[in-house]
C-alpha cells in the first residue's frame, strides 16, 4: 500500500493527527506565510520528491486560499514529487453547474479545471452535486467522493432519542432518505421557495407532526444560515419541539450559529470537515477511505 506524504495547509490542523493515522501516511512540513500587500510565500520545508503527496485545504471562503494551493501544487511538481492530490473536506464553487442567466460564469465547470490543471487526483466530502451526476462532471483527473451519511446517521442514533429527520427542500430528499433509513427513523422534507441570499420561505404543512419524535433538520451546508432559521422558527411556530440542526458543512458566514439559536434550535452540530464550535461528528475515517480507492500512477 502507498504511503502518502500529507501536507497540511492553514486552517486543516485539527484534520492532521486523525487523518494521518486513518491513512498511514506521513505529514509534511509546509511554511506559509502571507505579505502585507497581500501576496503569498510558502517553501517545502519537508521534500516531496519521490513521493505521492496529498494537500489538505479546507476551501471555505475560497478566494485567498486558491492561489496558495494551486502554488503549493506546482512546487511540489518542480521539486519532484511522484504525484500531487488534494483532499478537501469541502469544495467551493458548485453551486453555479449551470448558466441561470446569460453571461453568468459557471463555477462549478471553471474550479474543476483550475485544479485539475495543477493536481493528480481529487478528494472531496458531500459537494454541491445537485444538478452534477459526478465528480468526473466538474474534473478532468481521477476523483472519489466521501460521504457523511453514516458518521451523522451514526451520532443521531448515538444521541438522539426517537428521531424524526427532516429536509428544508426537494434538494436534499434523497441525503434525508439515506440518513433516516440508517436511523430506522421516519423523514419528512419541506419546499423552499428562496428570494434572494438572505430571503427564503419554506412551507411547513399543519398537518407535519412530530409525536413523540425529536426533529433533527439535516442539510449539507450551513452558510448565511438563513434556510435552517427559517426552518427551525416555522417548526417552533407550528407547536413542535425545537429541533437540532446537523450539518455536514458548517461555515457559518457572519451570524449564521447565533442566528439559528435564536431562530430556537435546540442545539446545533457539524462534522469536522470545517472547524467549528459545534463539531462533533468526525469524518476523517470516510475522507481516508476515499482517498485509498484513488489509482496512483504508477512508475
Amino acid at each position: 500500500m502507498t504511503r502518502y506524504l500529507l501536507y497540511f495547509l492553514p486552517g486543516t490542523g485539527h484534520l492532521a493527527a486523525p487523518l494521518a493515522h486513518e491513512l498511514g501516511a506521513d505529514i509534511g512540513e509546509i511554511e506559509f506565510h502571507r505579505f502585507p500587500d497581500g501576496e503569498s510565500y510558502l517553501r517545502f520545508l519537508t521534500p516531496p520528491d519521490g513521493r505521492h503527496i496529498a494537500l489538505v485545504d479546507c476551501l471555505d471562503r475560497p478566494d485567498p486560499k486558491l492561489v496558495p494551493l494551486l502554488f503549493a501544487a506546482m512546487t511540489a511538481q518542480d521539486l519532484g514529487a511522484r504525484s500531487v492530490g488534494l483532499i478537501a473536506p469541502y469544495m467551493p464553487y458548485f453551486r453555479q453547474d449551470v448558466a441561470f442567466n446569460r453571461g453568468e460564469s459557471i463555477s462549478a465547470r471553471h474550479i474543476g479545471a483550475l485544479l485539475s490543471a495543477h493536481l493528480s487526483w481529487v478528494t472531496t466530502l458531500d459537494p454541491h452535486l445537485h444538478r452534477l451526476a459526478s465528480l468526473d462532471d466538474v474534473f478532468t483527473i481521477p476523483g472519489e467522493l466521501a460521504h457523511a451519511t453514516e458518521p451523522v446517521a451514526r451520532w443521531i442514533k448515538a444521541h438522539i432519542e426517537q428521531p424524526i429527520i427532516y429536509g428544508p427542500d426537494e434538494e436534499s430528499e434523497q441525503w434525508v432518505r439515506a440518513i433516516a433509513e440508517a436511523c430506522d427513523a421516519p423523514y419528512d422534507v419541506f419546499r423552499k421557495t428562496r428570494m434572494g441570499d438572505k430571503n427564503v420561505k419554506i412551507n411547513v404543512p399543519a398537518s407535519v407532526d412530530a409525536g413523540s419524535h425529536t426533529p433533527v433538520i439535516v442539510d449539507d451546508i450551513i452558510s448565511s444560515g438563513t434556510t435552517l432559521a427559517t426552518l427551525v422558527r416555522a417548526l417552533c411556530e407550528s407547536g413542535q419541539p425545537r429541533p437540532i440542526c446537523c450539518a455536514v458543512h458548517g461555515i457559518f458566514a457572519e451570524d449564521a450559529y447565533e442566528q439559528l439559536i435564536a431562530a430556537g434550535a435546540a442545539q446545533v452540530i457539524t462534522t469536522n470537515a470545517l472547524p467549528h464550535k459545534t463539531n462533533a461528528i468526525d469524518i476523517t475515517r470516510v475522507l481516508a477511505e476515499a482517498a485509498r480507492r484513488i489509482d496512483l500512477p504508477q512508475d
